[in-house]
């Protein structure tokens, strides 16, 4: 599939005319100045329909579109519900009933802890530990670093290591997730403010000590927690590739016009700038649908997704610079400057450009070895 499920171009106008109307730039301006969760706008959101995980297009057109005028609100609204797959995928029933279906309402927000100070791509490398106590349940120590709603959200979906590697090619066993409440004892989230970009996002710092996790709160079985990871990292791939197209889109939105806004006609430099602009955001977009139709079909191809992530921001990216270089100083505030800035994250978080590239190396190989 490379098009929209029949329908989908009304969800996407839709969602176009609510991010022009609610993300103006003296909305936009004042959540990027102060840093601040924007909870109303993700209230806006839900009650508009777009948060709807029973219709993963929807949620991804939403993506695409919101990021399309800005970034960091669209993602706050849409991350509210950031690492559900995993209980959808994994979880129990009770699971599902006590931590994924208010997420799912808009009553509460999830976050997903995986990145430590030591150990961002390299997943396997994690140093925090859920220990067993005689009573079966664990106690969790560690640091968690650039979390997501990590100030803002009821509960994490974390990634702690449960029993040592067998070894040094197995680091990934022994790694297991747990649901991990806000507000237990031992929990403390430190926002990070100061960021390059998406600035409206909520991101901390946690430090876990002797924290009490119920063995209820254990997410699949022990030990399997590196393959849940992996599993999800899957799916929230295909919507950072859809954040960094609308944010791709955005900026030649805003150079268009700028050039049709000029008293003389475009010089033919600014012609193919647009020309070759349009034509890699095309293909990055028809790339993520691709990707995003097998996932959505139960049928994820794990290196056309990394494919999508690391092209799309690749994109995003080359047309900050170019666009930014060509405008100047003119560029330097308003949409343009926070799209320049939000756009950079993108070649960085749910893995980065360097590590969506060996994934789709692997892939290769594989196939061609089998």
């Amino acid at each position: 599939m490379y098009s929209l499920p029949e329908g989908y171009e009304e969800i996407r106008s839709r969602a176009r005319e609510f991010a022009l109307r609610e993300f103006t730039e003296e909305v936009s301006r004042r959540y990027d100045e102060s840093e601040e969760y924007p909870d109303e706008i993700r209230r806006k959101v839900f009650s508009a329909g777009f948060l709807d995980m029973a219709d993963p297009w929807k949620v991804l057109i939403a993506m695409e579109e919101f990021c399309r005028v800005d970034p960091g609100l669209g993602l706050s609204a849409i991350a509210s519900m950031f690492g559900s797959e995993i209980l959808m995928l994994f979880g129990s029933d009770e699971q599902k009933e006590r931590y994924l279906a208010p997420v799912l309402r808009g009553e509460k927000i999830s976050g997903f802890a995986v990145t430590e100070p030591s150990a961002g791509s390299d997943v396997a490398g994690i140093k925090s530990t859920m220990e067993r106590t005689p009573d079966g349940d664990y106690v969790l120590n560690g640091e968690k670093m650039f979390i997501t709603n990590g100030t803002v959200a009821d509960h994490y979906y974390l990634l702690a290591r449960t029993s040592p590697p067998e070894s040094s090619d197995k680091r990934h066993h022994g790694l297991s997730l747990a649901i991990i409440e806000r507000r237990w004892p031992g929990v403390s989230p430190t926002k990070l403010r100061g960021k390059l970009g998406m600035r409206s996002t909520d991101t901390a710092e946690i430090k876990f000590e002797n924290v009490r996790v119920p063995k209820e709160n254990l997410v699949g079985e022990e030990g399997k927690g590196f393959y849940y990871v992996m599993t999800f990292f899957n799916i929230s791939r295909i919507y950072v590739a859809a954040q960094a197209v609308g944010v791709a889109q955005g900026m030649l939105d805003l150079y268009l016009d700028y050039v049709l806004s000029s008293p003389s006609p475009p010089s033919e430099g600014a012609q193919f700038v647009l020309a070759e602009g349009a034509t890699k955001v095309e293909a990055a977009r028809l790339m993520t649908y691709r990707a995003a139709s097998l996932i959505f079909q139960f049928n994820p191809d794990p290196a056309l997704t990394s494919m999508a992530k690391y092209y799309a921001a690749e994109v995003a990216n080359e047309l900050a610079q170019k666009i930014m270089g060509i405008i100047g100083e003119d560029g330097l505030r308003g949409r343009l400057e926070k799209l320049y800035r939000d756009a950079k994250i993108t070649e960085i978080w749910e893995g980065t450009s360097e590590i969506e590239k060996l994934v789709i190396y692997r892939q290769l190989s594989r196939r061609r070895s089998s």
